[in-house]
């Protein structure tokens, strides 16, 4: 039996507690406060605590679906991505960058989400970019 600690950083918020992944022969079974991180001082909300349940979810995706004849079907990447970025482009010639939003999640890193903004506001000309990260 393999049962260790792996120190982290919630992925939910900016706030950048720390916490301690609990695995047991691989699998990730629990989550944890570290209790000596100065951000957090041993404490997590109720997001924190449950950090650790949507990785072995059984309703998580696990490969790219695209809608073909009304209804979703499991897809390539390059497949999806081609879709995707022609969709969008179709989108922002038509009606415009405004015309498009993009939400990022809190399972992103905030250098992730700081890209994220980055290609909307550079690349597309919108402004409108939300992430459920907020407190």
């Amino acid at each position: 039996m393999d049962y260790r600690f792996v120190k982290t950083t919630c992925p939910y918020c900016g706030c950048g507690c720390q916490m301690l992944l609990e695995v047991l022969d691989g699998n990730l079974i629990g989550t944890m406060p570290h209790k000596t991180a100065p951000m957090n001082q041993g404490k997590l909300c109720i997001k924190g605590w449950n950090a650790h349940e949507f990785v072995r979810s059984p309703n998580r995706l696990t490969t790219p679906l695209v809608r073909k004849n009304g209804s979703l079907q499991e897809a390539s990447w390059d497949e999806a991505l081609d879709v995707t970025v022609s969709r969008l482009r179709e989108i922002k010639e038509k009606h415009g960058g405004e015309s498009v939003a993009f939400l990022s999640s809190a399972r992103c890193t905030n250098e992730e989400n700081y890209l994220l903004q980055k290609f909307c506001r550079a690349g597309f000309g919108t402004n409108n970019v939300d992430a459920c990260a907020r407190l």
